[in-house]
């Protein structure tokens, strides 16, 4: 129960509705008691006995059966036996509508906490670092924040409804049966445990193949996302049957371990049953044992009314057995679940942050040292940027540049050094105001299944149409966008496949004008158009470079040879920094690069 205290925590906000929960079941099981309790009284009825006094010793039922007695005496048994038939029937109607006011409250409760744990994992999500996504499955993360939340619910269930409901039910009755016949009761409860630990073994072992289940879904739905997002591949080397047999594989074993999963959880409700009805036949034996021998003040009608009560437990036990079940799957779960919201961000913000609003002197790297686990990726590197600079990195792949320009925005932080701002350590300004003061543009145009419009004004919180359309000129990208059906309320589609490759930078270009940052970040983000494509998305950069720091990652070394300082990048160090034409004096690795590309 460890595991579910961390998800009981979600309880605390609703204490008064649980009071009240608690309380609508109390009574529903007490109108249910007293209704079964009329079973004695409709026994003495029907077979004659009701002109004797009931027996010394016979508790609750005794007392009934005496007032029952006396109605008879006075009205007639037909009169009593209507009276019980109406009692029973408003006890039933009592009991059913304490049922329902208990569901009408505990369903908001069990809906808004799932609510409130997706919301926490989506939360979590978006504020780990870009690191923690290259090391997770992208299908896993899915299938934490959909199929995992499901498992969940059913523990959530059983936790509300089964651990507060049963026990309650079980406590009653176990209550009634001890004022009915203690003897009889204590025997009872000799057997029940044995009952309980068949059952708890069962529970037990579904634990390991329940977790076991859905890191092979989480597999299977990476390998879902693999297959769209490079259906074009697949296709273009016949790797159909390839990709298949990998889906058969995972589907295969997933339906294995589900089925082991299943044929132990249905194991625990018939147990649980055989159990009872075991319990039942000795009890059965017994009790008849000392009703015939004379060895109990238990009458027969009340030891009827005792066997009733009995029954009246199984289904709760019952309940309780497959509870612990869904418990066992919800924990495991609940632990994948864990991992992601209790996993570490070390991009944090300092209790004191300061604000930043504005770039006024420069940028610099001062020893920046950065590391993959056991990887150096960039090695005590120290340059500055001054505002107003446009500042090129060249180099092989491989050469830190992208992870260089990440460490600016806080992406990642230095594992060496420090990068500062107009001075000061970024680390001590608020994130949300230090990416503020910053655009990206990358090489693989993001774009959301949403419209043109709000992918130009994602996080501005709604910029209007004209400020849209006034960026989306400046990014050439107003025409394109005007020769839609739909204009601007055209929707992008799933990664923006609805548009072209140079579509879309532009569009990103847009959304970067719009935000209109002091400082801006081009990841090579020409690269991958056509020369066309290229040629106008080039001069959209060069008009939104104007009159702004930027830092520019090329392979082609035709669009940064106007920058004001190239810095060439080899293994995480910078090997030589200075003008196009300085560095093609040196004759070095900045040289033999442009002669690659035939740059003159």
């Amino acid at each position: 129960m460890k595991k579910i205290s961390t998800l009981l925590r979600y309880l605390k906000d609703y204490k008064g509705k649980i009071a009240l929960y608690f309380l609508s079941n109390l009574l529903g099981i007490l109108a249910g008691g007293l209704s079964l309790s009329m079973l004695a009284p409709v026994l003495a009825v029907l077979f004659k006995v009701t002109n004797s006094a009931p027996q010394k010793g016979s508790g609750l039922v005794g007392k009934f059966t005496g007032a029952i007695n006396d109605v008879i005496t006075a009205e007639g048994p037909m009169t009593a036996l209507a009276y019980i038939c109406v009692i029973v029937v408003a006890f039933t109607l009592i009991k059913n509508l304490f049922l329902y006011v208990s569901l009408y409250i505990l369903n908001p409760i069990r809906n808004d906490i799932l609510r409130r744990l997706r919301d926490d994992i989506f939360i979590k999500t978006l504020s780990l670092p870009i690191g923690f996504f290259t090391e997770e499955r992208k299908g896993d993360l899915i299938s934490k924040m959909t199929n995992d939340i499901n498992e969940v619910e059913l523990s959530i269930m059983s936790v509300l409804e089964v651990f507060i409901r049963e026990p309650l039910t079980i406590l009653f009755y176990l209550v009634s049966m001890i004022i009915i016949s203690p003897q009889l009761t204590v025997f009872l409860v000799l057997f029940l445990p044995i009952a309980g630990l068949v059952i708890g073994v069962i529970s037990r072992s579904l634990r390991k193949s329940s977790n076991i289940a859905q890191e092979q879904l989480g597999s299977m739905l990476g390998v879902i996302d693999e297959m769209l997002v490079g259906m074009r591949v697949v296709k273009a080397f016949n790797a159909e049957k390839t990709m298949h047999a990998r889906f058969m594989k995972l589907n295969n074993t997933l339906f294995r371990t589900r089925n082991k999963l299943a044929a132990r959880k249905e194991l625990a409700s018939p147990m649980s049953e055989t159990m009872g009805v075991m319990v039942v036949s000795v009890i059965l034996w017994y009790g008849g044992r000392l009703i015939i021998n004379n060895q109990s003040e238990l009458t027969g009608t009340a030891f009827v009314t005792y066997i009733a009560f009995f029954t009246q437990i199984i289904n709760p036990f019952k309940n309780l057995s497959s509870a612990f079940s869904n418990v066992q799957k919800g924990t495991s779960a609940l632990e994948r679940i864990e991992q992601l919201l209790f996993a570490d961000n070390n991009i944090k913000e300092l209790p004191d942050a300061k604000p930043v609003n504005d770039f006024k002197e420069s940028i610099e790297f001062r020893n920046v040292s950065f590391a993959y686990g056991d990887k150096q990726i960039l090695r005590n590197l120290s340059m500055t940027i001054p505002k107003g600079k446009v500042i090129a990195l060249v180099g092989a792949s491989g050469a830190g540049k992208s992870t260089l320009v990440d460490l600016v925005p806080r992406f990642h932080d230095v594992t060496g050094g420090e990068i500062l701002i107009d001075g000061i350590n970024i680390k001590e300004y608020k994130i949300d105001d230090l990416r503020r003061l910053m655009g990206v543009v990358s090489q693989d145009p993001i774009l959301f299944n949403d419209t043109i419009y709000n992918n130009i004004t994602l996080g501005t919180g709604g910029a209007t149409l004209e400020r849209a359309e006034e960026a989306a000129r400046v990014a050439n990208a107003h025409t394109f966008i005007l020769n839609k059906p739909e204009g601007y309320d055209t929707m992008a589609g799933d990664r923006g496949v609805r548009l072209s490759g140079g579509e879309r930078q532009r569009v990103t270009i847009a959304r970067a004008v719009l935000k209109n940052p002091p400082i801006m970040i081009l990841d090579e983000a020409t690269s991958s158009l056509d020369t066309e494509s290229e040629r106008i998305v080039q001069d959209a950069i060069n008009t939104l470079m104007k009159n702004r720091t930027c830092i520019v990652i090329a392979h082609r070394l035709s669009t940064v040879q106007h920058a004001d300082e190239i810095i060439v990048m080899e293994k995480g160090t910078i090997a030589e920094r200075g003008t196009h034409k300085d560095l093609l004096a040196k004759d070095g690795i900045y040289r033999k690069l442009v002669e690659m590309q035939q740059v003159k």
